[in-house]
Formats: C-alpha cells, sequence, structure tokens
C-alpha cells in the first residue's frame, strides 16, 4: 500500500497542481489537536487543479477525504489511510457584486464575517465566531444565534465524488439542521454565493462583537476542541441535558467536558481520539438512561467508512 502512495504521489506531482506530502502528521490541521497522520496530504493549487488530481487518486481507486480548518472532525490515532486534500489558501478568492458575494471554499468563515460586516453587508454576523472554511460551512450548514449557511446561500460550487463538477442552486443542495446534501452524497462544495442585503456598518459590527463577545464568555475557545459536539435534540439543546446530567468536568483520558459549556469536549494536552469517542458514548449513555434521549453527534469520526471512493 505505500508503495501505491508513494506512486500516486508521483503521478500528481507530475501535474504540477499542488503539493504533496506522504505520512503528513495531522494534529496541527484540526482544532482538537488530535489524530494520526495522512498516507498522502494533497494541497491543489487551484480548482483546476484539484479536479486533475482526483481523477488519478479515483483511477487508482484510493480512498479520500477533503479538509478544511479541521473543526468538526475527530481523525483516528492511526491517522487516515488514504488521500487527504487540503483546501486552503490557494482556495481563498473572493469576488462580490453589490449583495452577492461568491467565495471559494478554503475562505474563513470568520474573516468573511468580519469582511462583509464592515463594508455595510448584513446576512453573516451570526457566523463571526464560527471556526471552519466556507467550503465545511456549506457541507454542514453551519450556525449559530438562531441562523445558517441556507439563510444566505444561493448556490454552490460542488465537486462530486465522481469528478462530475456543477453549480447546484439552494433548493438542491438539500439544507437541514447542520446538514445538507452533499453530506449523503460525499460531494464537496469548491465555492459558495451568498445574496447579503446592505445595512448600516456600525450595527452590523456591533452585532457581530455581541456574538463575539457572547462565545468567549459561554465557549472554551482557548482550548483546542472541534466545536460542539452533538446536535441539538430540539426543543432540548445538548449543553443543557448535558451540565443538567452533573457531566460538565467529566474526563477520561486526555479529553474533558468543558466547564464553560457542556457541548464542548476539551483536549487539556495529550487526548487520543479513543479518549474523545469514549467520552462521547458516556455522556450518550447517560442522557439516554437519565433522559430517554438519543443523542446524535455533529462531530464527524473519520474512520475508514467515511473517506471517499469514486
Amino acid at each position: 500500500m505505500e508503495l501505491s502512495f508513494l506512486t500516486l504521489q508521483d503521478e500528481i506531482n507530475k501535474l504540477q497542481r499542488g503539493e504533496t506530502t506522504l505520512n503528513k502528521p495531522l494534529k496541527p490541521h484540526t482544532t482538537w489537536r488530535i489524530g494520526g497522520p495522512a498516507k498522502l496530504f494533497y494541497e491543489p493549487d487551484s480548482i483546476e487543479g484539484l479536479v486533475e488530481a482526483l481523477r488519478l487518486i479515483n483511477k487508482r481507486r484510493v480512498p479520500w477525504f477533503v479538509l478544511g480548518k479541521g473543526s468538526n472532525i475527530l481523525i483516528p490515532d492511526r491517522g487516515i489511510n488514504g488521500v487527504v486534500i487540503k483546501l486552503g489558501e490557494n482556495f481563498a478568492t473572493l469576488k462580490q457584486e453589490d449583495e452577492l458575494v461568491t467565495v471559494e471554499a478554503g475562505f474563513s468563515l470568520i474573516k468573511l464575517a468580519g469582511m462583509m460586516c464592515k463594508k455595510g453587508y448584513a446576512g453573516l454576523e451570526f457566523a463571526g465566531g464560527i471556526p471552519g472554511t466556507v467550503g465545511g460551512a456549506v457541507y454542514m450548514n453551519a450556525g449559530a444565534h438562531k441562523s445558517d449557511i441556507s439563510s444566505v446561500i444561493t448556490k454552490a460550487l460542488v465537486l462530486f465524488k465522481d469528478g462530475k463538477m456543477t453549480w447546484l442552486d439552494h433548493a438542491e443542495l438539500g439544507f437541514a439542521y447542520r446538514t445538507s446534501f452533499l453530506q449523503s452524497e460525499g460531494a464537496m462544495c469548491l465555492a459558495a454565493q451568498f445574496k447579503l442585503r446592505k445595512d448600516d456598518p456600525v450595527k452590523l459590527k456591533a452585532a457581530l462583537q455581541r456574538y463575539k463577545a457572547y462565545r468567549k464568555e459561554t465557549q472554551p475557545w482557548k482550548d483546542p476542541c472541534c466545536g460542539s459536539v452533538f446536535r441539538n435534540p430540539l426543543p432540548h439543546y445538548a449543553g443543557q441535558l448535558i451540565e443538567q446530567a452533573g457531566l460538565k468536568g467529566y474526563t477520561i483520558g486526555g479529553a474533558k467536558i468543558s466547564e464553560k459549556h457542556g457541548n464542548f469536549i476539551v483536549n487539556t494536552g495529550d487526548a487520543s481520539a479513543n479518549d474523545i469517542l469514549k467520552l462521547i458514548a458516556h455522556v450518550q449513555q447517560e442522557i439516554e438512561e437519565g433522559y430517554g434521549i438519543t443523542l446524535e453527534t455533529e462531530v464527524a469520526y473519520i474512520d475508514d467508512a467515511q473517506l471517499q471512493t469514486s
């Protein structure tokens, strides 16, 4: 298997469409600072380069996974036995035509929200404290403060796992609570167009600061974490249930339920993915037994079953 990754690396390098690294450590590329290496780590230089490389990856039937800023995911301790495609700085262009803003997938969601508020365009204030990229936000339908990506997006450029690329409109993206059509299809968002509206920049920046201040006050933003671990079982809230169950501060290995917010698990310094999984399972069992409510995870555990193949 190692030989096949070396061969694939050579083939991708011949395209001169980005950078590749064998056995790349993934801890620095996740907000939890957890996980083993990627057999092959690929940073494409453009959408065209990614499409060409994906054709080679699929031809060799090597599984792959797309990575943005690494929030809302848990990488196994053994790593990823496939290609990790990193959409980063090479996927961060922005074009604006009045209220329509088109952004590539690697653009920081926090940065985008701040820029638009400063320029006097409303709609993304809710995202001012959400870590991650535009691509990941579309994939997860990220949201906060009673709003989400589906409320402002008009269409997205989508690359399917078979290499087909097309723009999908809002209805075709199949948004629901913390999910989208992309998840069921194993497709990736390459760019998105948002419809914003003109508003007072002073008012927008004030709203953005309120949301950021709230997050800093109520969430462990200084500690390595992934964001919310569990989906809210509406009308209940996962964090409140966990707090009511007396689980704040509960620790397994290096993983601890935040004392600031029950729906956050922090890495206290040396947590393994296995520590996180055990803690998640413990919380689910306690909430099921205590309240008869099944907590589903929002964070995705990237095991072999989660990797994509053509």
